[in-house]
């Protein structure tokens, strides 16, 4: 676009590229969702290379800015969850609860060893954006006619050896992946009369992922729509 004239006629095949820039920029968090709204629907309304060439003017081509960030610093390079464990200043090893709850979550740390009591009450241990002391982990659940639900990411290492009287402790879904570097979890203990259950679910950052992708793909139908019309 940038040899030819800007009242040059744009092609199909060039509008595409322009809205391929806009979803990579949108991914690396150049432009918001809003913006990029805007821009793929002008891009697929051009009609000349002069009205193309300003909607991606300010972004680099896809891929061009990775060689300037140093491998070390790199989130990726060193794995999902490298920087979360070997955390000091695990503060909380027990808790429990009487006829009352307790709950912990968040961004906390979890000790090599964790305990929780409920008697006619429930916790939550919540682990999706937790450090961790080590990398070995043992949640001790002792459950009289209450409860403990403990929640995990969907890619942590997780294994359940309690058992149950009278009451359930229940094994989490199969991770799909584990991943690299995930800390080992082990949950461990008895319920009488009450349970303990594990669940995995997503963290706050994947949801905002998934919901932005589907805010996204809703965007580029509408404007395919308008441009067939």
């Amino acid at each position: 676009m940038t040899n030819d004239s800007p009242d040059t006629r744009a092609s199909d095949a060039e509008r595409e590229r322009v809205a391929e820039y806009l979803r990579e920029a949108v991914a690396e968090g150049r432009i918001d969702m809003d913006e990029f709204g805007e821009r793929l629907e002008a891009a697929y309304k051009a009609r000349t290379h002069g009205e193309l060439a300003p909607l991606v003017s300010d972004l680099p081509t896809p891929g061009s800015t990775v060689d300037l960030i140093p491998v070390a610093d790199s989130p990726a390079s060193t794995g999902r969850w490298a920087d979360r464990i070997g955390a000091g200043g695990a503060v909380s090893r027990m808790a429990f609860a009487f006829m009352g709850g307790f709950s912990r979550k968040g961004s906390w740390t979890v000790p090599r060893a964790f305990t929780s009591v409920t008697f006619m009450g429930g916790g939550e241990i919540d682990l999706r954006e937790a450090r961790f002391e080590e990398r070995d982990v043992v949640i001790r659940c002792f459950a009289l006619m209450g409860g403990v639900g403990i929640i995990v990411p969907t890619d942590m290492d997780v294994h359940v050896r309690g058992f149950g009287f009278m009451g359930g402790f229940g094994e989490p879904a199969e991770a799909g992946e584990v991943g690299p570097g995930s800390p080992r979890v082990v949950v461990t203990g008895f319920a009488v009369m009450g349970g303990v259950g594990v669940e995995r679910k997503l963290r706050e950052s994947e949801k905002r992922r998934i919901k932005e992708e589907r805010k996204r793909e809703k965007l580029e139908k509408k404007a395919e729509r308008k441009e067939l019309r």
